[in-house]
């Protein structure tokens, strides 16, 4: 898609907002794709130009090697995995696992077009008790694996789940066919996708956890290895809108 010059102005001064985003990036980086190495696979995930705020503050990080090394500290099968704790990196018994971050946040960016499908990444944050404003962790994220819905399920998610908000049919039609996670939507940023290796999600999936109230963490490390940018190319509909 074409991008206007006042929507590039728009972004740039969205950026600008935040101290710990301007000025980091540069007009190339936001053509290009990331790649996600982990001990399970390879993910190639394509950021969304909707979500400015993490779409930046995710490259940034990314050029920083922020995220190679660390753990994906939370699984649950049928639902998401999370990562980018930089305590994971040399995990120690005294430092909780989903705890530490950059030591900021990042304000919320809900769009109505970008939902819970499988495949998207979005960002993790405090429960709305501490965080009314639902803003985003500077560094923890997950991807999500869900499960496929029936129009029952999805019914039930909007009475008890969504207090009443209906499911546009375009996501309900993703939601039957693909799956995800529809009750975190417009409560939790989604800011990109995976467009190859899909499949590694359900791989990580697979891990033994410790289970719930055990933390959900893996019995067996699953680490990212490295994060980098890379040129950007054509792949099929998997992980398309």
């Amino acid at each position: 898609m074409r991008k206007h010059p006042w929507l590039l102005l728009l972004v740039v001064a969205l950026a600008a907002c935040h101290p710990h985003i301007a000025g980091s990036i540069s007009p190339k980086d936001l053509n290009k794709d990331i790649e996600m190495v982990t001990s399970k696979g390879t993910l190639v995930i394509r950021l969304y130009d909707a979500t400015p705020l993490h779409r930046d503050n995710f490259i940034k990080l990314v050029q920083q090697h922020y995220y190679d090394s660390l753990l994906f500290h939370r699984v649950i099968k049928n639902f998401m995995v999370q990562g980018g704790d930089p305590n994971t990196r040399y995990p120690t018994s005294s430092r909780q696992p989903g705890s530490g971050g950059p030591g900021y946040t990042i304000p919320a960016e809900f769009r109505p077009g970008l939902f819970h499908k499988k495949g998207v990444i979005a960002a993790a944050r405090e429960n709305d008790d501490v965080n009314p404003l639902k803003a985003s962790a500077g560094s923890q994220f997950y991807l999500v694996q869900g499960k496929v819905f029936t129009d029952a399920g999805l019914d039930s998610v909007q009475t008890f789940r969504l207090k009443g908000r209906k499911i546009p049919p375009a996501q309900r039609a993703v939601y039957k066919t693909l799956g995800g996670a529809p009750h975190l939507d417009q409560n939790y940023t989604v800011f990109g996708e995976v467009v190859k290796g899909i499949d590694v999600i359900d791989s990580i999936a697979e891990v033994p956890t410790t289970g719930h109230p055990g933390g959900d963490k893996p019995l067996q490390d699953v680490r990212i290895r490295k994060v980098s940018l890379i040129k950007r190319k054509k792949y099929g509909m998997e992980g398309k809108n």
